[in-house]
């Protein structure tokens, strides 16, 4: 590989892959937000009226207070709540001519992937313990799902477990942004892996395959690994059905599916769907 490309380039390369598969590329400076809020804000709002039509205003604005303000926990525990919410809507109270009423507010919609919004954006800047900038971001309807850390495939003193020193740091730099995180990603460009917040090194995974056909049995590429994990409809299955989280003693973890439980869960199920919809013969 050419010692002339750098970090910058991996970085322009990924974000090039994910405009190809429809997500949108935001610049980070170029976005009027608050720096010391996680959240695309803008975007978040739009989405929170977009997908629930029928709610009235303050019935959202219950929902968005709830999305800004956890309960004083630990950071797992926050993104369990948060998960919750991103995969089974969020419990609002609201008033209808006096009346008090409750229902859900949902974050996404899993039905219709086109009605969601899927943005790449890099150069995000967020302001916590201390002022960083993750390499990459991906937003779903305005909420920082995934993270992505690259180190340079030209320095040799690099690599991906360096990535994941760094999103460790992340995570006591800029908590907040990780309540909202649904995967964190690490790649040097010749090995890229997922996992979770509660993930060790050794427990994130490659993604050997785009569609579960072919698989790469050594090393996958970097875009066989981000469109076999980021295709936009298999992102939203990931986040719904293929996260969750795991109590084992006084610990709570959360696990991520890898891709050869993905694709095997997903061919039994359209087996079974098609045994079902077959006549029975007498």
């Amino acid at each position: 590989m050419s010692g002339f490309y750098t970090e910058a380039d991996y970085e322009n390369s990924i974000i090039e892959l994910f405009q190809n598969m429809g997500y949108r590329y935001v610049y980070g400076p170029d976005v009027d937000r608050d720096f010391n809020s996680p959240l695309y804000e803008e975007e978040l709002k739009a989405a929170l009226r977009r997908l629930n039509p029928t709610m009235p205003e303050d019935a959202i604005a219950d929902a968005l207070f709830k999305l800004k303000n956890f309960e004083n926990a630990e950071l797992v525990q926050k993104n369990a709540v948060f998960m919750d919410y991103i995969q089974h809507g969020i419990e609002v109270r609201y008033f209808v001519k006096g009346e008090e009423r409750s229902g859900l507010v949902y974050l996404v919609d899993y039905k219709n992937p086109d009605n969601n919004s899927f943005i790449v954006a890099n150069q995000w800047t967020f302001v916590e313990n201390s002022n960083k900038r993750p390499d990459v971001l991906l937003f779903l309807n305005g909420l920082p799902v995934v993270l992505v850390e690259l180190k340079s495939p030209s320095r040799e003193e690099t690599d991906a477990s360096e990535a994941y020193t760094q999103i460790r740091n992340y995570m006591h730099e800029i908590p907040s942004m990780f309540i909202y995180n649904c995967i964190c990603v690490m790649s040097d460009h010749l090995t890229s892996k997922a996992g979770t917040i509660t993930s060790g090194e050794d427990r994130f995974m490659e993604w050997k395959t785009k569609d579960g056909n072919y698989e790469n049995t050594q090393y996958a590429q970097f875009d066989t690994f981000f469109e076999g994990i980021f295709e936009r409809e298999r992102l939203l299955d990931i986040i719904k059905n293929f996260s969750c989280f795991s109590n084992e003693g006084l610990k709570q973890f959360k696990i991520l599916a890898g891709y050869h439980q993905y694709f095997a869960v997903n061919k039994a199920v359209e087996l079974s769907l098609i045994h079902i919809s077959e006549p029975t013969r007498p």
